[in-house]
């Protein structure tokens, strides 16, 4: 499965990965291979990103997330700085 990650400022994130779970409007919610199509809005929150080396974390301020064909594509808003 493949995930992009991208800001209206740059690019985030750009990878193979195992699963990615999203902060979607109406609570948080896992994707994994060969999830169904869909498009929904995210909240503020964390982006954890799951690949076979481990996790990694982002903390994203509102976007969309769009599914289709073991595709994740995330557009968000902007991102927090640690």
């Amino acid at each position: 499965m493949r995930l992009t990650i991208i800001t209206p400022d740059q690019p985030v994130f750009e990878g193979d990965i195992t699963s990615v779970t999203v902060p979607g409007t109406a609570g948080a919610f896992e994707v994994l291979e060969n999830h169904a199509p869909i498009v929904s809005t995210l909240e503020s929150g964390k982006v954890v990103v799951r690949t076979g080396k481990g996790e990694d974390i982002f903390e994203i301020i509102g976007g969309v997330v769009e599914v289709i064909h073991n595709n994740v594509t995330v557009l968000a808003e902007g991102i927090k700085e640690p």
